[in-house]
């Protein structure tokens, strides 16, 4: 029975996953927000910018904390094609929730279905990605704390989905991304602490690649993806301001007696 060290970097993967997780969705909240007040093609960009934030936030926190993940008694490679087409799953299934949010006509219905839709791709992101991981061994799972993971992706995307169309003031968006990111960091936990892997002997070399060849450096270009979006948002002028500044440019029209 091999040894799982979650933590092998100290607190350094779990924070700064826990981080990424935050800053991805406060970006999809804002973006959100700002789709929920435009129309037409401004509307879908902003759908799609959310979209790709959340999603980018998940997979790049999942990978992240995986950077401290490690097993006693064997290495660790990681399949590339199925840890992008994870990161596939992500970006699609969030894009279909947050469609589904930003176009639905009964809000109620839109945030159950894009809810449970979101909830399951993510856990779907979760555990393809640790197919996507090669080691020496055999690996098992809980199956109550599997099913605990996903109950807490569907809570979780619920709730980011019910923030994106309730919060939007910046302070509150600021706190529902703080509870979004515990959640999401909770979810990827408990499902690692569902794993078991019983070691075998090395045998044949690991496919794949290390998590420092391949993860490591798309987690800091996804990351800084997060930031620079992050830094666009901050600074494109909202519907209001827009509406604001046209109001005060056009001319004022003089009353003649």
């Amino acid at each position: 029975m091999g040894h799982l060290d979650h933590a092998a970097l100290g607190w350094l993967t779990p924070a700064l996953s826990y981080v990424m997780a935050c800053t991805g969705a406060a970006l999809g909240l804002r973006c959100t927000v700002r789709a929920l007040a435009t129309t037409g093609r401004s509307r879908r960009n902003w759908l799609v910018t959310a979209a790709s934030a959340i999603g980018t936030g998940i997979w790049t926190m999942h990978f992240v904390a995986m950077l401290g993940f490690g097993v006693t008694g064997t290495d660790i490679r990681y399949d590339v094609p199925l840890t992008l087409l994870s990161l596939v799953v992500a970006m699609v299934v969030v894009c279909a929730g947050v469609f589904a949010v930003g176009y639905g006509k009964d809000r109620g219905r839109a945030l159950l279905v894009g809810g449970l839709t979101t909830g399951l791709g993510v856990a779907s992101m979760h555990y393809l990605g640790m197919a996507a991981v090669r080691l020496h061994g055999d690996v098992t799972y809980d199956p109550l704390l599997v099913g605990l993971s996903v109950l807490i992706a569907v809570v979780a995307a619920t709730a980011a989905l019910w923030a994106a169309l309730n919060i939007k003031s910046p302070v509150a968006v600021t706190i529902a991304s703080l509870i979004m990111g515990a959640a999401v960091s909770s979810m990827h936990y408990t499902g690692m602490f569902a794993v078991d892997v019983r070691v075998t002997p090395p045998g044949a070399a690991l496919p794949g690649a290390t998590a420092m060849q391949f993860i490591f450096p798309l987690a800091v270009g996804l990351g800084s993806y997060l930031f620079l979006t992050s830094a666009f948002v901050a600074l494109s002028p909202t519907a209001g301001e827009r509406a604001a500044s046209a109001s005060a440019q056009r001319p004022v029209q003089s009353v003649t007696p």
